[in-house]
């Protein structure tokens, strides 16, 4: 709650303080409120033109904002109506520095002026600002309590960007890609061995792949080209260079889903592991403080309860590579608690007390847990649930392909999530890209691909500080 002083009780001499630290959203949000675009204060800019993201600084007019601030909700306070207010800049606000705001009152007068020396420094004591503010004071007692102020979504993909930078630590991963004839599963091969992320090796007809080449003004120069014939023979020809130690992940290029998942999932030859594969999208979702994992939503169609024990491990694994300690897992249903005339609530709740049990590891799973409770603390409270999944999921088990594909196509075109997909439970990751994927859903499908397999190779997530060494450390 803010309350305020009236004219009559400010005393001169006194003083407000606030403190503030610079942050991502603080830049992104005053451009949007104040059309200034100015690249000097945008992140992940390169507004120097030296070929690296430069470090922003913050408008000078956001500095002066925090003086509003105080004025407004603390000294005078709420009621608080601005005269006038002079500034003079002396430094530079970077990401990261922790300000404090002060303002301290040095006259009244009629009419309810008060009239305030106001100064911002960094935690170091220097000054950034100073100057002197003029406010009417408010005459009567007002309180405002900030909760009613609705919320700002930044729809910024923070996490994907995270990801990115790590897996830019890594050696480009060998990746056999299957059948990629068309100009969107070509190009979203060579775009990943563009960023550094894979080295493509292209398994198809090479007629076929130079033409999708030539369509979209590609230079095939030192990629490695595979001729085989048929879709069927390609797909073959992908797993085998997984088996020949040349590839460590295998992509879908231009063919059925289904044709290269046979060849992946076949007793002789194949990439079995006695685990169901699984599909996973991983999600970047505004607002969210990390990213959500969302499976089954393209392989598994009506899973039974052995197959959603594999598929919850998948998640796990999935989400452990990607840096989650103890992944939080919801088990989705229609209600959150145990039904007999609804099947998904029942498995849910046998997915929950397997893993109390150790049948499934890494993780902690609850469930039933409708949608609502499984990601929303106050929704969790409201209906009464303890859990330590309640509220905080990292990963939502869906009951079926539908559910499960609906969600994930609800949270990308209607919440503005960017989503990456990886298939899990084969000896190696394998990248099934769509001809919707936009270029950054592409390349976050390889970044899941690369730090999937760091995790496989060495039993540990890759963090930015994990020690590299030799290649890795190039």
């Amino acid at each position: 709650m803010a309350k305020n002083r009236t004219f009559d009780e400010i005393e001169i001499g006194e003083s407000a303080t606030l403190s503030r630290a610079l942050t991502i959203n603080d830049l992104f949000v005053f451009a949007h409120a104040s059309g200034n675009i100015n690249p000097v204060h945008i992140p992940d800019i390169d507004w120097t033109g030296d070929g690296k993201k430069d470090d922003p600084i913050a408008p000078s007019m956001w500095v002066g904002a925090l003086i509003s601030a105080v004025l407004g909700n603390v000294l005078p306070g709420p009621g608080t109506v601005y005269r006038s207010q002079t500034f003079r800049f002396l430094d530079r606000v970077h990401l990261g520095d922790n300000l404090t705001v002060t303002a301290t009152v040095t006259n009244k007068a009629a009419d309810r002026r008060v009239d305030l020396d106001t100064r911002v420094t960094r935690s170091d004591g220097t000054v950034i600002a100073e100057g002197e503010a003029v406010v009417t004071a408010p005459d009567r007692r007002i309180t405002f309590d900030a909760a009613e102020l609705p919320g700002i979504l930044i729809e910024r993909h923070q996490h994907f960007d995270r990801l990115t930078e790590l897996a830019a630590r890594l050696p480009a991963l060998p990746v056999a890609v299957a059948s990629p004839d068309d100009p969107h599963s070509l190009g979203g091969a060579l775009l990943g061995a563009r960023e550094g992320l894979i080295v493509p090796i292209l398994v198809g007809k090479t007629a076929d792949i130079e033409a999708a080449a030539v369509e979209i003004g590609a230079d095939l120069s030192g990629i490695e080209i595979i001729d085989v014939p048929r879709e069927d023979a390609a797909a073959a020809m992908a797993v085998s260079l997984v088996h020949s130690g040349r590839a460590r992940a295998v992509m879908k290029g231009h063919l059925h889903t289904d044709m290269l998942l046979k060849h992946v999932v076949k007793r002789d030859g194949g990439l079995r592991t006695g685990k169901r594969l699984s599909h996973c999208f991983v999600m970047d979702i505004p607002g969210r403080p990390s990213p959500v994992i969302i499976s089954d939503a393209a392989i598994n169609i009506a899973p039974d309860l052995l197959a959603k024990v594999d598929i919850v491990q998948n998640a796990i694994d999935l989400g452990r590579a990607i840096g989650m300690s103890e992944p939080k897992v919801g088990v989705l249903s229609a209600i959150e608690t145990v039904n007999p005339a609804m099947p998904s609530s029942i498995d849910a709740a046998v997915l929950s007390k397997m893993a109390e049990r150790g049948q499934i590891t890494g993780g902690i799973v609850d469930g039933p847990l409708a949608m609502d409770n499984a990601i929303d603390v106050q929704a969790a409270r409201t209906k009464g649930i303890t859990s330590l999944v309640a509220g905080h999921a990292d990963i939502l088990i869906a009951p079926n392909l539908e559910a499960g594909n609906m969600l994930a196509k609800e949270l990308t075109f209607i919440a503005h999530a960017e989503a990456a997909g990886l298939v899990i439970g084969a000896s190696v990751p394998v990248i099934l890209t769509s001809r919707a994927d936009d270029e950054r859903a592409r390349l976050s499908s390889c970044v899941l691909a690369l730090l999937y397999d760091y995790w496989q190779q060495n039993g540990a997530a890759l963090t930015a500080d994990t020690p590299l060494t030799g290649e890795a450390g190039q």
